[in-house]
């Protein structure tokens, strides 16, 4: 899908060149016509460095921070492409998408972003993207927890706007059954397989007991000593704050234990627990308890897939000189 603007074919490469556009979620060609490994080989050599390091610092303090800013870039990019839209604060004659359902009360990992943006700031000013930098964020958080790279191409424009009617309703909630999840992928361009594998993410992070505590006490397809272990955290009522970790088998390392947790009915949250439950994506589930080389590399296509979805690139959108605000 291409949006906006003129498109034309470079014949020497073959390659779609969208003169300052939002670029589609079809074949790699479309998503990464004027992304590229190099953007800032000149501009900011030292970009990625001072990444990492804040990001390993970060998760060094707080294990969690590395699965925050994970998902930070999960519900940028499900919201109209990865264009830092998410980091938008409200004002008084502007709503950004940060109280949206999702998000609100419960996105974090804002202020580590912040921290890399003024150390880029101070190096190289106004020249690396509030975009590229959740993008990069969520990648070193990955490896930072043990899990696998992707080859990041960088480029993408910080939006100047965001919506938060289509945060409320682009992004997956836990509520969700199988046929929602896999409609809710599909609208963003991913197949039933990269969903079960973006799935995984969910071997690192911990989650509010307001969001699976109906699981806990409703639902019949989970294991009961499990249940039992966690109303003592997760009441059924109050406590909606408290916190379990989404695998409890290696809540902080990033491997494949969260399908072996859905084989033995232990997914915290419902939608978790859809991907092994008599469905057509048991058998996904089966293949990653199985093969943890076979998850981590179809985790890490599906995060580059999703990395590039819909950029503002070119002349189209900013480069923030606070991720917070448009300039």
């Amino acid at each position: 899908m291409i949006v906006d603007e003129k498109v034309v074919v470079d014949e020497a490469s073959k390659k779609l060149v969208v003169g300052g556009s939002r670029q589609g979620v079809g074949s790699s060609i479309f998503a990464t016509g004027q992304l590229s490994a190099n953007f800032y080989a000149s501009s900011c050599p030292n970009f990625s460095s001072i990444i990492s390091s804040a990001v390993n610092s970060a998760v060094s303090n707080e294990a969690r921070m590395g699965a925050s800013l994970l998902r930070l870039h999960f519900h940028d990019c499900f919201v109209n492409g990865c264009d830092a839209s998410v980091l938008l604060d409200d004002t008084a004659n502007f709503t950004g998408e940060k109280t949206a359902i999702p998000n609100n009360n419960s996105l974090r990992g804002f202020d580590v972003i912040d921290t890399i943006k003024s150390q880029l700031e101070s190096s190289c000013p106004g020249v690396i993207s509030c975009a590229d930098i959740v993008a990069k964020a969520a990648l070193d958080s990955v490896v930072a927890l043990g899990g696998p790279s992707w080859n990041l191409v960088f480029g993408r424009r910080d939006s100047t706007t965001a919506s938060l009617s289509a945060a409320n309703s682009n992004i997956p909630a836990p509520t969700l059954n199988l046929s929602g999840l896999i409609t809710s992928f599909s609208n963003q361009g991913f197949t039933t397989n990269e969903m079960v594998a973006l799935s995984g993410s969910h071997t690192i992070g911990q989650a509010r007991c307001t969001i699976f505590r109906a699981r806990l006490y409703n639902e019949n397809n989970i294991n009961s000593s499990f249940a039992t272990s966690l109303r003592a955290n997760c009441p059924s009522s109050g406590g909606d704050n408290n916190l379990s970790p989404l695998d409890v088998a290696s809540p902080t390392s990033f491997d494949n234990a969260y399908f072996n947790n859905l084989l033995n009915q232990n997914g915290l949250l419902h939608s978790d627990q859809q991907l092994f439950n008599g469905g057509s994506t048991d058998a996904q589930v089966r293949t990653y308890n199985a093969n943890s080389a076979t998850f981590l590399t179809d985790f890490a296509n599906g995060m580059l897939k999703m990395s590039n979805l819909n950029p503002l690139t070119g002349s189209s959108g900013e480069v923030r000189t606070n991720c917070r605000r448009t300039n």
